[in-house]
């Protein structure tokens, strides 16, 4: 951005007017007024511009999108760059002039480049940290997200540990350390660290333990990192370990269906439980290296707008390709009833993500978890081996659903039965029953 030259002095004055005027003004009027005013004093006018080119690329008031938004970024970026460094307010301006731009960036599917601004706001970051004297550094959780989307697994997964090593000393009440832990443990996960992955399960576990058992469902979520810890304790192999957790969890959810008190349905236990859901079925969704993937760690509100698309666009195809399958496996169930489990979970796990927010009445959902009952049940009857464990993780699936919607009888239920299927027929239970 050329600032330099001679600057007509009549439209220095009609610019010093609009900005003066009583009446509203308009975007387009406040940016072409800065334009010319950001000539004749760059110290005073570059920042205001640069803010003024933002709101102009997108109306906050109708949600719409400039035509030229992302050239209007660029050249926000651009004035924000041209800010003195002496200037104290110059990092906070171009950090948001950063941060507009890698949006339009990422929505038009130019991954790379938006990456590249999301390095320079970690940059700023990592500075205003340490000038501040503070150990966490803000920005590794949004950089963690970016690489997570690119597919750099193990840079995101010392993005968060980073993060996690900075705020785990000083713990939280608010709930905000459960879900660094969690992301965390996504990141991890995706990056094939498995030891650090269990670490983490466990920090994450003790954290929600330690939550008073009143108000806003620290029960509930304490019950869904149980059982996200049992299923990576057996997705790593570590059957044994697996089946006390779930006894763990087994006497939470007992606790929760008999105690009336705590039947309160509260947005963040639902949404504790999808990112555990999703987490769990991450395997199974891998996009095509093209295609942005679906943070397992996040919250779908934080989910980029490329990932969200991709997960619930897919969400009717997924359901036609659901719909054929299930026509063959009727047809030959050996060889492919079992790919009808998996891929039904997928439809499952991806409509819980998308209807998280309406589980109160979420008959949509509930439905496709008794359909994934239901055919988990077939494949038990027809491979009492592989069939067996997915009818228990389909009746777990369930029973975490029920819970997240404070069905706490129907969710015990499902999880006794689950149980059952696992020959871990509530061992506790057992030990503390009566003679006779």
């Amino acid at each position: 951005m050329d600032h330099s030259g001679k600057v007509d002095q009549d439209d220095v004055v009609r610019a010093r007017n609009i900005l003066l005027a009583s009446e509203p003004r308009t975007p387009r009027d406040e940016v072409d007024a800065y334009r010319v005013l950001a000539r004749v004093s760059p110290a005073a006018y570059l920042p205001p511009l640069s803010r003024a080119l933002r709101r102009l690329s997108y109306d906050t008031g109708t949600g719409r999108r400039h035509p030229d938004s992302l050239a209007l970024c660029e050249e926000a970026l651009a004035a924000a760059r041209a800010v003195d460094p002496a200037e104290p307010a110059r990092a906070g301006v171009l950090y948001e002039a950063l941060d507009a731009c890698q949006r339009e960036l990422y929505d038009l599917g130019r991954h790379t480049s938006g990456l590249a601004m999301h390095a320079e706001m970690l940059a700023i970051d990592r500075a205003e940290a340490r000038a501040a004297g503070r150990p966490a550094v803000a920005g590794l959780h949004r950089w963690a997200a970016a690489l997570s989307e690119a597919g750099r697994y193990s840079e995101a997964a010392d993005a968060m540990t980073e993060l996690v090593t900075a705020v785990l000393p000083a713990g939280s009440d608010d709930g905000d350390l459960a879900w660094v832990l969690l992301d965390g443990i996504a990141a991890l996960h995706d990056a094939g660290r498995p030891a650090e992955v269990l670490d983490a399960f466990e920090a994450l576990v003790g954290i929600q333990a330690a939550e008073p058992p009143s108000g806003r469902g620290p029960m509930a979520c304490h019950l869904h990192a149980l059982i996200g810890h049992s299923r990576m304790l057996d997705a790593y192999g570590r059957g044994e370990q697996a089946a006390l957790v779930r006894q763990e969890a087994l006497a939470v959810l007992t606790q929760l269906a008999a105690t009336d008190g705590w039947r309160t349905w509260t947005s963040y236990q639902s949404s504790f439980w999808v990112v555990l859901l999703s987490l769990s079925g991450a395997e199974s969704d891998r996009p095509s290296p093209d295609g942005p993937r679906p943070l397992s760690g996040e919250a779908p509100t934080h989910w980029p707008l490329g990932a969200k698309r991709r997960c619930f666009g897919s969400r009717h195809t997924l359901r036609e390709e659901v719909d054929a399958l299930a026509a063959r496996a009727a047809d030959d169930p050996d060889r492919h009833l079992a790919e009808l489990v998996r891929l039904h979970r997928l439809l499952t796990v991806r409509s819980a993500v998308h209807w998280e927010s309406h589980l109160l009445s979420g008959e949509r959902v509930r439905s496709l978890f008794d359909e994934g009952v239901d055919l988990a049940r077939r494949l038990s009857r027809h491979d009492p081996v592989e069939g067996t464990r997915a009818l228990a993780g389909a009746l777990i699936d369930r029973s975490t659903f029920h819970a997240a919607a404070c069905r706490f009888g129907p969710a015990l239920d499902d999880f006794r039965q689950a149980l059952r299927c696992l020959g871990e027929v509530g061992r506790a239970e057992v030990r503390a029953a009566p003679d006779g």
